[in-house]
């Protein structure tokens, strides 16, 4: 089952998103983009339908989390009875391929972890064929898509899943970066995690200096800001109403729909917000994707598109998720 929605904390690369729970599950994730099929679905099911834990083995754990000031770089710090970690949770700002990078921080003692990586691609419904080339990453495939995973950890196959057990050391921080990649393309180089951390860092924190007047933001107002430019679609600026699909609009209901798609409603809400903070460049940039998107025949003028445009949207169902809780 599926934690909480309110457990869940976002972390995107302003084209993608996923949905972190405070156990160091990692439940949610549609790559490339937003609106592709999920790797990750056990937001909607169980940990079968894709998942990616990082904990300590200690069952008596307990876990605080904050996001890095005026930035969308995620700390859970772990504390258990052979010290403490802290697993910093990132997506860096995408060149050519998009990446999750996870980092356990040692803080305190010796910490033994765990690590379980089930992929599941099709929102959880096809299972991939996992290699271990010769460079010691992981690659899992399906179809058209690929992620290569990179860590030092020793990472075995169980149960159609991947796991490992490390150590962590006070000062000692351990990476893993999930990349993902076309399956008819070639991995791109190792990306360096602490490099990464710190572009990522640089991003969010000059990209919250822009808000106007200075000091006019509080900690509240900005987090739901950088929230909002999250949901931007950087490629053609385009805005999601959610990362989320099928969540019910209250537990047990049918109103369970896919918000992965750009209103015209919501996302001129979203723009008055960002523009009323001094953040005027969101708006130019939905105002050339509005002019492509609904360019033609007035009376085609649709209440929602794509975020690349799209006027074709078709639902599906996928009977074998449960939904969630």
């Amino acid at each position: 089952m599926s934690s909480h929605i309110e457990d869940y904390a976002l972390i995107g690369d302003c084209e993608a998103a996923a949905l972190v729970a405070r156990n160091g599950s990692l439940d949610w994730l549609c790559w490339p983009r937003f609106d592709s099929d999920a790797c990750f679905a056990a937001l909607l099911g169980s940990d079968d339908h894709g998942h990616w834990l990082i904990a300590p083995r200690d069952d008596g754990t307990t876990s605080t989390r904050r996001y890095r000031p005026n930035t969308l770089i995620l700390e859970t710090r772990f504390e258990c009875s052979e010290g403490a970690v802290t697993l910093v949770d990132f997506m860096p700002m995408r060149g050519t391929h998009s990446s999750v990078v996870r980092l356990v921080v040692g803080e305190r003692g010796r910490v033994t972890m765990s690590t379980k990586l089930v992929l599941r691609f099709g929102y959880g419904s096809i299972v991939p064929w996992v290699t271990r080339p010769d460079d010691g990453s992981l690659r899992a495939v399906a179809g058209p898509d690929m992620v290569v995973l990179r860590t030092p950890v020793h990472l075995v196959g169980e149960n159609m899943t991947t796991v490992g057990k490390f150590t962590v050391v006070a000062g000692q921080t351990v990476p893993f970066v999930l990349t993902y990649v076309p399956s008819h393309l070639s991995p791109p180089p190792p990306l360096d995690p602490r490099s990464a951390l710190e572009a990522t860092e640089d991003f969010w924190t000059a990209w919250s200096k822009k808000c106007r007047p200075p000091g006019h933001c509080s900690d509240a107002v900005m987090r739901s800001l950088i929230t909002l430019k999250a949901l931007t679609y950087w490629p053609t600026g385009g805005i999601v109403a959610a990362p989320t699909t099928s969540l019910p609009e209250c537990l047990g209901g049918v109103r369970n729909w896919d918000y992965r798609f750009c209103w015209l409603r919501d996302a001129t809400l979203t723009l008055i917000a960002l523009m009323d903070a001094g953040f005027y460049e969101e708006a130019q940039s939905w105002r050339d994707w509005l002019l492509r998107a609904v360019a033609g025949s007035p009376d085609q003028v649709q209440i929602m598109y794509g975020i690349a445009g799209e006027r074709r949207l078709t639902e599906m169902v996928v009977p074998w998720l449960p939904g969630h809780q």
